[in-house]
């Protein structure tokens, strides 16, 4: 092995080239300066598996990529709420990238799922930022740890595909703070992605290439990000307002490094930020060297398939098996009628920059038959892939429904409904597909559906057709396999829900302002975002936020909430598997704050575990609350605030599902802030000092005749105190010495350096 180079510093490299280093060499490669020692590395797309594009090919071509490992997209990998298991895919994606030389794997992408049409929802995690952020640190801890970098996308507030490259999320501080920025900040200080990407879209009018706040105060300096910032493809607008914000790399190149020289030349651009930016170009280069040095061997793509074929179990949520119909009895004789185009030709992920050509695929048809026996399957496409009704194809599935114990239908979206670069207009199944269920369930009401959509549909107007229902997202490659493994109960469907399944369009909270228009989109429904909107108003649902069936039953008992300090706790359950059959539960802890200043949601999911028992096996299951899970950010005081008082720590395995619950008590996490006249009379009963000082005030003004009733009090609550004043014939002089006394004993209470 040679040795490896000494890396340059960035006072060793002229202005033009270390301008250079700020744009990519092409579509896929950074950079590179061989007369400096500075080598390129490759970047590919791979949130759900590699997609290398071959020199020859064209570099932004879909279909044309090597073939590679395609594992279930982010939205069936989350549904496994197993982190785990995410770090395991991540680490077979690392072996499959370092094999072909690739330095970064373009993913995870984090944005929440803020509406359901969302056309790229199939490559983000969920509509809550916890579960987001746990999954994709696991994702990023996984290929990371094979000396292949991630980037962590698309930062930030970028939740449509309308308009995506000149749309200003119009989001306020506190709904980005808890709703859309949790996941990107949770992944940055416990994962330490290689790099971040910026996405396209304006956030509050500022094109996030160009946001200062967020890419340098936030991620930076708050966050603690040590990494490389680069755009998304196309992302960057103006070059060197995009690098004084804090942008490192401009992908791809788009020849305008002068402007760089030019800024720097004429004091406009600080050439300190293009040597930060040089540094950790070149920390990247040092971080992958390992990746691109060609000693790495192929990976073992059997095992990579086998994993694959896993994850799609466990994604797979059961979302109903009226009298335990499901699962079927292997080889047991039953004559299945297995209906659907789907069944043949499956769609196992989304479309876009994401797609991935596999090494193989399973399709369901051939693995149910060699399950059930080739004599005991029969098969009918049912419909046309182009959504085009044929009646012929229609009878035929019926017959065959008609003939069978148990009919088996595919449905799902053709891959024209949902991709990158356009959003759904809609969330049903085609109707071509409904009219098939309903004929086949008039005929055989032994009817299981087994869906293939990469973002939620409507189910309420025709689950009932279904005796059993198995939501299996997007299943990768070996979904096929999968989905037989699931029938037969080879393995058991163990996913959650991480997205509500309202009951129709209409309910979803952002309905009325997506996608917006004129360039703007109001995030008017604020934190109510999924379940959080659900869950607070009571608005029915098909099915809620954490849901999901197994093939075994559980208890949840013996809740135990120990303190650990003053605003966090040790939770604990008993898990008992009470069922004939081994299988996984999700245990969810959901925080309820009882009396808030501000509004909060009905409560919000702050820690999981799963956990899997075999029959009559008991765990404990213990998850750690720290001090955030009871915070909100307070705009006035800037910060993650906590308020003394009660809340109750909720147990289950939904959001609508939680038997367990326990009272606490939090101390809160109060700051010395600065009263004065305009403060409240609550502000300064609240301040303990204040209270101190204003109770003799009230006394001297409070006479027989103006007694303060309970009333008043409210009242009284909401005054700032220069009007009270006013009300109460309160001198002013009085208010001063009252603010001037406030303000010297929080100085002499205040600790010294």
């Amino acid at each position: 092995m040679a040795d490896t180079p000494a890396r340059p510093e960035p006072g060793n490299l002229s202005l033009e080239q270390k301008a250079s280093l700020t744009s990519g060499a092409d579509f896929w490669h950074l950079q590179d300066l061989p007369g400096a020692g500075i080598e390129s590395a490759m970047v590919t797309d791979g949130p759900h598996g590699l997609r290398k594009q071959p020199a020859e090919a064209d570099p932004i071509g879909i279909g044309t990529s090597l073939p590679a490992t395609c594992f279930p997209p982010a939205v069936t990998l989350a549904a496994s709420w197993d982190p785990d298991l995410v770090q395991r895919i991540g680490e077979a994606l690392g072996r499959e990238a370092r094999a072909e030389q690739v330095s970064v794997l373009l993913g995870p992408g984090v944005n929440i799922k803020r509406s359901p049409l969302c056309g790229r929802n199939f490559e983000y995690f969920s509509e809550d930022p916890l579960l987001a952020g746990r999954i994709g640190a696991a994702f990023v801890r996984g290929v990371q740890s094979q000396g292949v970098g991630t980037s962590l996308k698309h930062f930030a507030a970028n939740n449509q595909e309308s308009d995506r490259f000149r749309v200003s999320a119009e989001v306020d501080e506190r709904t980005l703070r808890e709703i859309y920025l949790p996941a990107f900040e949770h992944i940055v200080k416990n994962a330490q992605p290689y790099t971040v990407m910026c996405a396209y879209n304006r956030i509050n009018g500022t094109h996030a290439s160009e946001h200062r706040r967020l890419l340098t105060e936030v991620l930076r300096e708050e966050w603690g990000f040590e990494g490389l910032l680069v755009s998304d493809w196309g992302a960057v607008n103006d070059k060197v307002a995009s690098h004084a914000a804090g942008l490192d790399v401009e992908m791809p190149p788009t020849g305008r490094d002068h402007l760089v020289v030019e800024a720097v030349q004429d004091g406009r651009l600080d050439e300190d930020l293009l040597d930060a930016s040089v540094r950790r170009l070149l920390a990247l280069l040092d971080a992958t060297r390992d990746a691109r040095s060609g000693r790495h061997p192929a990976p073992d793509l059997d095992a990579h398939h086998a994993l694959a074929r896993e994850a799609a179990t466990c994604g797979a949520v059961l979302l109903k098996n009226d009298d335990d119909l499901l699962p079927l009895a292997e080889a047991a004789g039953q004559r299945i009628a297995v209906i659907g185009e789907f069944a043949r030709t499956p769609r196992f992920q989304g479309g876009g920059s994401s797609h991935v050509i596999p090494t193989r695929t399973d399709d369901a048809l051939t693995a149910i038959t060699a399950a059930a026996g080739p004599g005991n399957v029969a098969f009918a496409p049912g419909f046309t892939l182009d959504g085009r009704p044929d009646q012929a194809l229609v009878d035929e599935a019926v017959a065959a429904a008609r003939d069978a114990d148990i009919a088996v239908l595919l449905l799902g979206l053709p891959a024209s409904a949902e991709s990158e670069g356009y959003d759904r207009e809609h969330i049903d199944l085609p109707a071509d597909q409904l009219a098939l269920l309903a004929a086949v369930h008039a005929a055989n009401p032994a009817t299981v559906v087994v869906l293939s959509n990469g973002s939620v549909v409507s189910v309420a107007e025709w689950h009932h057709h279904a005796q059993s229902l198995l939501e299996g997202w997007l299943l990768g490659q070996a979904g096929g396999s999968a989905v037989a493994d699931i029938l037969f109960g080879r393995a058991e469907p163990a996913g959650r829900l991480t997205e509500t399944i309202p009951l129709f369009l209409a309910d979803t909270p952002a309905h009325l302002h997506f996608p917006g228009g004129e360039q703007h989109v109001r995030y008017a429904e604020g934190l109510y975002v999924g379940y959080r909107h659900y869950d607070t108003t009571g608005q029915a649902v098909a099915y809620p936020f954490g849901h999901g069936l197994g093939y075994s039953t559980f208890a949840l008992t013996a809740l135990s909430v120990e303190p650990v300090g003053d605003n966090a706790f040790d939770v604990s359950a008993e898990v008992t598997n009470t069922g004939a059959r081994p299988g996984s539960q999700v245990v969810q802890v959901y925080v309820h704050d009882t009396e808030s200043s501000v509004d909060r949601p009905e409560h919000e999911l702050k820690g999981f575990a799963k956990v899997s028992l075999e029959p009559g096996e008991s765990r404990r299951v213990s998850i750690h609350l720290d001090e955030r899970a009871f915070a909100y950010w307070s705009v006035l005081e800037n910060r993650w605030k906590i308020e003394a008082g009660e809340t109750e720590i909720r147990v289950g395995t939904s959001s609508r599902d939680l038997p367990l619950r326990h009272r606490a008590h939090l101390a809160g996490n109060p700051v010395a802030g600065e009263l004065d006249a305009m403060s409240t009379v609550a502000d300064w009963l609240d301040d303990p000092t204040g209270a101190q000082l204003l109770a003799p005030l009230l006394a001297q003004h409070t006479t027989a005749d103006r007694e303060i009733t309970p009333q008043m009090r409210k009242v009284m609550a909401e005054l700032p105190l220069n009007k009270l004043a006013t009300f109460m014939s309160v001198p002013m002089g009085r208010l001063d010495d009252l603010v001037r006394a406030r303000r010297e004993l929080a100085d002499n209470a205040a600790p010294t350096a």
